[in-house]
């Protein structure tokens, strides 16, 4: 975790948006940079707050809220889906949680700053709508997991199609650290361990949906043209100096009946034999 969080602060913030043409197509200097890292911390940290806060309750009221999670195919299981994120069943599962949604959550209203409020809603709300749909009824699902996989998921495929490369090496960063990121979303694996591998699923299709339907909205892959222009200059230089040729050539050249007739010196041809 530590190493992802390094990468951010100590290399240069916009290296984060590498390959994308950023909002408003211009570089940042160094104190508008810094604002708006600052800005895109502030929605991550507010929902990392929420669930610790959550956690703090529960432990300083000695109760247990984790039957509020989503049940699949309930009724009463459909609150779930707003409480999902903000539901952990122990302190090292929330701070598990913790570290992907401030690295993820940043690089996402860092990068894609136009698109990141819907990449988070609709994250937030599918992917625990998905989880109540294939879910197990016999099962309660808790945490911020089916977010970080939604994120991290969008993340990655979204620096792919865009040609991002800094976030695809974030995020997958992020997958490495993530420990159970891989083998957490196949069932004979993650049932053992008491993780929801429908959670992590739903989240996880759900960020490569969205990065495939937004693709074609906010920063796109840079185009570097220089080369085409180039090419362009030097065909016009060489076509023009090809046309001209011709022009000057023309002029100088005169018609046959305007070239005077030799005269008989000119046309004599002397030779000289050696004795």
């Amino acid at each position: 975790m530590e190493m992802a969080v390094g990468i951010i602060t100590s290399a240069k913030i916009s290296d984060l948006c590498h390959g994308t043409i950023l909002d408003n197509h211009s570089r940042m200097d160094e104190k508008a940079e810094k604002r708006k890292f600052l800005g895109s911390l502030i929605i991550p940290l507010i929902i990392v707050a929420l669930m610790w806060l959550v956690k703090i309750i529960e432990v300083s009221l000695g109760i247990d809220l984790g039957r509020y999670g989503v049940v699949p195919h309930t009724a009463k299981g459909l609150l779930g889906i707003l409480t999902l994120p903000f539901l952990h069943g122990s302190w090292e599962h929330l701070f598990s949680n913790t570290v992907p949604i401030l690295v993820l959550g940043t690089a996402l209203y860092y990068c894609y700053p136009t698109l990141a409020n819907r990449v988070l809603l609709i994250t937030y709300l599918a992917s625990g709508l998905l989880t109540w749909c294939i879910g197990n009824p016999d099962t309660t699902h808790i945490g911020a997991s089916a977010l970080v996989y939604g994120l991290n998921l969008f993340l990655i495929t979204s620096g792919f199609i865009r040609g991002n490369r800094m976030l695809i090496v974030i995020a997958l960063i992020m997958v490495f650290l993530y420990g159970s990121f891989i083998w957490g979303m196949i069932p004979s694996l993650a049932i053992p361990q008491n993780i929801s591998w429908e959670g992590h699923l739903s989240g996880a299709m759900i960020g490569i949906l969205l990065a495939f339907f937004l693709r074609k909205e906010g920063p796109q892959k840079e185009v570097y043209h220089w080369d085409e222009d180039e090419e362009n200059e030097e065909s016009g230089s060489s076509t023009g100096s090809e046309t001209e040729a011709p022009t000057g050539s023309a002029s100088e050249e005169k018609p046959y009946w305007d070239v005077p007739t030799p005269s008989d010196a000119e046309l004599t041809v002397r030779y000289r034999f050696r004795h």
